[in-house]
């Protein structure tokens, strides 16, 4: 697969997923957030993908997401909600890492199709846009992660206001490392410049846990 060229070379990792059952959606939140030292805030409703979340800013331009699917039939057509609502039906766990670009046309060329329009308002009233890509893959090989590019400016952004000196240290994959660095259009060794990555055997692919750096110590999740 050929790499991502220029200034949309620089793949940074924006965000971690974590997707639950609508039951559990509260305690799931209430649970990481007590373990990472803040408290997540209500991110809104995704109207397009069928979803809703709650995020939690962390130190160092990351952010951690819980989702889970509304009981709206956009969650059954969008690939966001299914890969939600799959990862929910699963148990819940982590659903996967977003990449962000700068410019995510090398992306769409690469892949050979357009990127998604999400948006979602925020209590604030803010409207929250970006363009995605990847689901679909995603949807088929869990290991890989998807790719985001924001609409707006980077003070508006979910990972703007940290509510806490977390940061994430890294993260565990099972997969193989060839395959995500080539969709990634990184190196194997080190596919993300501000986190570490390892590889680690698993019975499915995906994202296995992240470390973060808390106040107190690492906390693996």
């Amino acid at each position: 697969m050929d790499g991502l060229s220029g200034d949309d070379a620089e793949v940074r990792l924006d965000h971690v997923s974590y997707a639950v059952a609508r039951d559990s959606f509260v305690s799931t939140v209430q649970r990481i957030g007590s373990a990472l030292g803040a408290g997540f805030v209500d991110g809104g409703v995704h109207p397009r993908f069928g979803t809703r979340n709650f995020i939690l800013a962390l130190s160092g331009g990351t952010y951690v997401e819980v989702v889970t699917t509304l009981d709206h039939p956009a969650a059954d057509r969008a690939p966001f909600g299914q890969a939600v609502a799959r990862r929910a039906a699963e148990g819940g766990g982590w659903l996967g890492w977003v990449a962000s670009v700068e410019d995510i046309a090398s992306v769409e060329a690469r892949l050979g199709r357009t990127s998604t329009e999400g948006h979602r308002v925020r209590p604030d009233g803010f409207d929250l846009r970006w363009k995605q890509i990847g689901l679909l893959e995603l949807l088929e090989d869990p290991q890989l992660p998807y790719f985001l590019q924001w609409l707006v400016p980077s003070e508006e952004r979910p990972s703007a206001d940290p509510r806490t000196s977390t940061t994430i240290h890294g993260v565990s994959i099972a997969g193989d490392a060839a395959s995500i660095a080539g969709f990634l259009g990184e190196p194997a060794d080190h596919p993300l410049d501000q986190i570490d990555v390892t590889w680690v055997e698993d019975e499915e692919p995906g994202l296995v846990s992240v470390e973060f750096a808390t106040a107190h110590g690492p906390v693996t999740i």
